[in-house]
């Protein structure tokens, strides 16, 4: 083999002449000088459209390569500048390095990879480059793999959520595909005018194939839904899952109540007292998570507990299935399937009509659960990153179908 070929192997580099190699011993750098052979040459670095000679540049540039083992490496060349038809002067585009970047290519699909499989420290650490930089690698990524897919094609039952990404009150507003699992879209923002910019990329014909769409209850939301695709169906998130469950416990609740003072019995109940004022007042203490209950209120469950069974496990049954919506994903779908069996069996007609709501879109909020966890997550992760942009292309980079693969991987 002969040694260009092999450097240009080591160097990660293709349509490159390989002009000379330089160590230098004391900085542990190893700088590679290069130049773009003749075909690849004299093209506009936006739109690799051949374009006349403009001016020489402002000299020498370096590009970070991946590393050699233990030593940095650099690749040296002119960078020319050309006269585009459509973007006027501007610098020749080489074929290791995206436009306007500092690094190679490899060294960005590195970099990348690494964003999507390991820690904030992990990254920087490894690459020897600050986070902030991470930001610009994978949002340089995202575009290129954006431009040659399709987002859009084939979508028909969407899930909208907003996601806290920076103090604040910083939202992201998200758009996942149900069908395939897929995040497919995000924007900075909270409110119509941002979900309408989905919708205007969509398009008409597209939005009047979407066929379901679930969301939480914001009115923006519901507005901008039923007017841009007023043949879809509305499906409830999970938040909105436990809410249909708080309602039918709130009707085993009633009944109990008009049960104790005699509304079932008799023609006309009389004032509530004793038993039934008691359950009148344990309002608030079945509807409320555990954690946050009062001293007061766990003394009124205890009682609950002990004087009607039958709406001590409804209140179990609607804590059982809010549970299901704090566990992993993997864990979510065995817990709300046992969940499921259990409201079947439990003899509350509330619960085993909610049971049958749920088993219907049962698909729909298991890829709620999972893309709320992901999403949440990887907005913990890019936290420090300098704009949005950088947090909603990590976003699609881990969850819209094309991750990177590592330099030399098919």
């Amino acid at each position: 083999m002969q040694n260009a070929t092999l450097w240009r192997a080591l160097l990660g580099v293709e349509k490159t002449v390989v002009e000379d190699i330089e160590f230098d011993e004391d900085e542990q750098l190893l700088v590679a000088h290069v130049r773009a052979r003749k075909r690849a040459r004299g093209r506009c670095g936006r739109c690799q459209r051949r374009s006349p000679a403009y001016a020489r540049g402002e000299g020498r540039r370096r590009w970070r390569a991946l590393d050699l083992g233990t030593v940095q490496v650099m690749l040296e060349a002119d960078a020319p500048r050309v006269s585009c038809p459509e973007h006027g002067p501007t610098v020749a585009t080489v074929p290791w390095a995206r436009h306007g970047a500092g690094h190679t290519r490899v060294f960005d699909e590195q970099v990348a990879w690494l964003a999507t499989q390991c820690s904030k420290s992990a990254v920087t650490e490894l690459m020897r480059i600050a986070w902030r930089t991470v930001g610009a690698i994978i949002t340089r990524v995202w575009a290129d793999v954006e431009a040659i897919h399709d987002r859009f094609a084939g979508l028909r039952r969407l899930g909208i959520d907003e996601i806290s990404y920076k103090r604040g009150h910083r939202y992201l507003t998200v758009v996942v595909d149900h069908d395939t699992g897929r995040l497919v879209w995000a924007a900075p923002g909270r409110d119509k005018a941002t979900l309408e910019k989905f919708f205007d990329a969509l398009g008409e014909d597209r939005c009047a194939q979407i066929t379901h769409v679930s969301a939480d209850g914001a009115d923006w939301i519901s507005a901008v839904v039923a007017e841009r695709c007023p043949n879809a169906v509305r499906c409830a998130d999970p938040f909105h899952i436990v809410r249909w469950a708080t309602d039918a416990l709130d009707e085993v609740r009633r009944q109990a109540w008009n049960e104790a003072r005699g509304a079932v019995t008799q023609r006309r109940a009389g004032r509530a007292s004793g038993q039934a004022k008691a359950l009148k007042h344990a309002r608030y203490a079945l509807w409320k998570n555990p954690e946050n209950l009062t001293g007061r209120q766990q003394a009124k469950l205890a009682w609950v507990a002990k004087i009607d069974p039958r709406l001590h496990r409804a209140y179990l049954l609607k804590e059982g299935l809010r549970l299901v919506f704090q566990l992993p994903h993997d864990e979510a779908a065995e817990a709300l399937e046992s969940w499921i069996g259990w409201a079947r069996r439990c003899r509350i007609s509330a619960f085993v009509d909610l049971q049958r709501r749920i088993v219907k879109h049962k698909a729909s909020i298991l890829a709620a659960i999972e893309h709320g966890l992901k999403i949440r997550l990887i907005t913990r992760v890019a936290f420090g990153f300098r704009s949005p942009e950088a947090l909603i292309a990590l976003a699609m980079l881990n969850l819209g179908g094309h991750r990177p693969v590592l330099p030399g991987r098919s």
